[in-house]
């Protein structure tokens, strides 16, 4: 029988696996073509995929830290760097999933502009982190798709078959 923290855990492991072969991906194009960007979109797809990654960072450290530095999205990052860091939020994603699931993890947000207080808000982090990752992601694709570039295949059946060995 699958549980709800079954079903959370394979949403998180989808957002992380499909980060991680959309580098794999962004890896095989001239390092030029990183740069493109096209109109709706977030901006470059490096810059894109840095800001979804360090956004995720933030949203780790505001599952335990009501009220962390504020943090810009970093510049200038490899496509290796960000792969390097997508295990340890693997990690960090687990833990806090196990926290949640002991009934040990609790979450606010306080005293930021842009953001109302919210206490608590762990679902709303969660909820967050999977929708701008899908969202991002998305983008990225999109600009690949104007370019005339392949696809990675990301959505949820091909994780899906990977990770039960249907491909």
């Amino acid at each position: 029988m699958t549980s709800s923290s079954d079903v959370l855990r394979s949403m998180f492991e989808h957002h992380l696996w499909a980060t991680e072969v959309l580098i794999e991906h962004l890896e095989g194009l001239p390092a030029g073509q990183l740069d493109a960007s096209v109109p709706g979109t977030f901006g470059s797809m490096i810059d894109t995929l840095t800001h979804m990654v360090d956004a995720d960072t933030r949203y780790l450290l505001r599952l335990r830290d009501p009220s962390p530095p504020v943090a810009d999205d970093r510049v200038g990052i490899s496509l290796a760097q960000l792969r390097s860091e997508i295990p340890e939020h693997r990690e960090r994603w687990g833990r806090a999933l196990d926290d949640l699931e002991a009934g040990r993890l609790h979450a606010a947000i306080l005293q930021r502009d842009n953001y109302p207080d919210t206490d608590p808000a762990e679902s709303m982090l969660l909820i967050q982190a999977i929708h701008h990752g899908n969202d991002h992601r998305t983008q990225i694709c999109s600009t690949l798709g104007a370019l005339e570039l392949p696809l990675p295949e990301i959505d949820g059946w091909d994780f899906w078959a990977r990770q039960h060995g249907a491909t």
